[in-house]
């Protein structure tokens, strides 16, 4: 089963400095009958105006992955970790009992982002905080798993949650695949470019909840890069 849930009809919020769609309930965005996907909470799509950001706020007991699009953010934590994400790489911050952080753009231009939230396997825990680079050409037309808290996935961030992050750049007419437990919940979200999954049509920034899928083969209709959420 794939549910296509398309960007323009996604909640959101325009805050100025922030433009803000929400794929799952969040913040002002309340809708009961969508708090996420089995263990992924918020999948938020974010433009971050120059010189701006997110100012010093707590979060706990959530694993939150931030995959950049476009531009750089700039992180601060109360464990005095600092760190600049590239468009194309990763963070990752295990909140655990309780963190602080900031997030802003410090960059000339726009910043886009992907914000994820998944939730723990456990409550609790030291928090931790990482970046990681992930080359564009060295994911073409494969996925890679770039975060993940699933025993042998040894080449991403590490996670607390029985989840896995993917992602992939398609050249048009390129496929990839992915064989899930049908019993997981995923969820793609093309960053760019359109792609067709099993059949099914998803243009950039739609969100595709897929369930009871055995196989997964995932074509581009143009070039594409994409992101793929597999989780409990």
């Amino acid at each position: 089963m794939i549910e296509l849930r398309p960007f323009a009809k996604l909640g959101g919020a325009d805050h100025g400095w922030l433009k803000a769609k929400h794929h799952f309930s969040f913040a002002g965005h309340y809708d009961p009958n969508n708090m996420g996907h089995g263990a992924l909470r918020v999948w938020n799509d974010d433009e971050i105006a120059p010189n701006t950001g997110f100012p010093a706020h707590p979060h706990a007991n959530m694993e939150i992955i931030t995959y950049v699009r476009e531009g750089a953010i700039t992180h601060q934590d109360s464990l005095g970790n600092e760190g600049r994400t590239e468009a194309g790489d990763v963070q990752v911050m295990s909140a655990g009992s309780g963190i602080r952080h900031s997030e802003y753009n410090l960059e000339p231009t726009q910043t886009r982002i992907f914000q994820i939230w998944i939730k723990p396997t456990e409550r609790g825990g030291q928090p931790t905080w990482g970046s990681k680079p992930f080359p564009k050409a060295d994911r073409s037309g494969k996925l890679v798993t770039i975060a993940s808290g699933i025993e042998g996935d040894t080449d991403a961030l590490p996670i607390r949650a029985d989840a896995r992050v993917l992602a992939t750049t398609l050249r048009a007419g390129e496929s990839a695949e992915y064989a899930p437990q049908t019993s997981r919940h995923l969820y793609l979200v093309p960053a760019a470019g359109s792609v067709e999954i099993n059949g099914v049509r998803v243009n950039a920034r739609d969100g595709a909840a897929i369930r009871d899928e055995d196989r997964l083969k995932i074509t581009a209709l143009e070039d594409s890069e994409l992101v793929l959420v597999d989780a409990a």
